[in-house]
C-alpha cells in the first residue's frame, strides 16, 4: 500500500536477462507484472540460528506471512548490493558486511522478481521496523526446516524458494 505521505516509488524494469529497459512506478509495475529487481537478506547469530520476520498486516502482498530478515525492492539506479545494504539498516538498523548467495530468476512465483538473496552474520540486536514487521524472532535452522513443513502457508512462496534452496546447498 502506498500512502498519500510517502514519495512515488519508481523501479527499474527489466528483461528476461535482468537488463533495465525502463522505469516506472512501483504500482504500474506490480499492476502490469513487469519484471523488475528485490532483495532477501538472511541475518545469523554467532549460533546459527536465523532471524526471520513476520510481514505486517497492512502489507500488500502476504499480509502476516514469515519471510526473510529483511527485503525489499530495489530501487531505480541502485543495484542489488546498495539495495540490499539500505533494506537491511531500514527495517532491522544492522550494518554487516553481506555476502552474495545465489539469485533467483524472476517468474510467477517471485512476482515477476529477479531477486539476489544476501547472507549476514552479527552479534547486533535487530530492531525491526514495527511499521513493516508484526514481529521477528531468533530461530534454530532445524525449527524453521520443521515449521514449514507443518506450515508451509505461515511462509511467502519465495522464502520457501529461498529455504529449499538455502538448504540443499548447506
Amino acid at each position: 500500500m502506498i500512502s498519500p505521505s510517502l514519495p512515488p516509488e519508481y523501479l527499474d524494469v527489466v528483461d528476461a536477462q535482468d537488463k533495465v529497459i525502463d522505469c516506472q512506478l512501483r504500482t504500474d509495475v506490480h499492476r502490469l507484472g513487469l519484471c523488475h529487481r528485490a532483495v532477501h537478506i538472511l541475518v545469523f547469530n554467532l549460533q546459527g540460528d536465523i532471524y526471520l520476520q513476520q510481514r505486517s498486516s497492512q502489507k500488500s502482498s502476504f499480509p502476516n506471512c514469515w519471510d526473510s530478515s529483511a527485503a525489499g525492492h530495489v530501487d531505480a539506479g541502485e543495484d542489488y548490493l546498495q539495495a540490499a545494504q539500505r533494506e537491511l539498516g531500514e527495517e532491522l538498523q544492522v550494518v554487516e558486511p553481506l555476502e552474495a548467495l545465489f539469485k533467483l530468476d524472476a517468474s510467477p512465483i517471485t512476482t515477476n522478481e529477479f531477486c539476489f538473496v544476501y547472507k549476514c552474520i552479527t552479534t547486533q540486536i535487530p530492531v525491526p521496523d514495527r511499521v513493516e514487521i508484526a514481529q521477528a524472532g531468533w530461530f534454530t535452522p532445524a525449527f524453521v526446516a520443521e515449521w514449514i513443513q507443518r506450515e508451509s502457508l505461515a511462509f511467502t512462496p519465495i522464502f520457501r524458494i529461498i529455504w529449499s534452496k538455502l538448504s540443499k546447498s548447506s
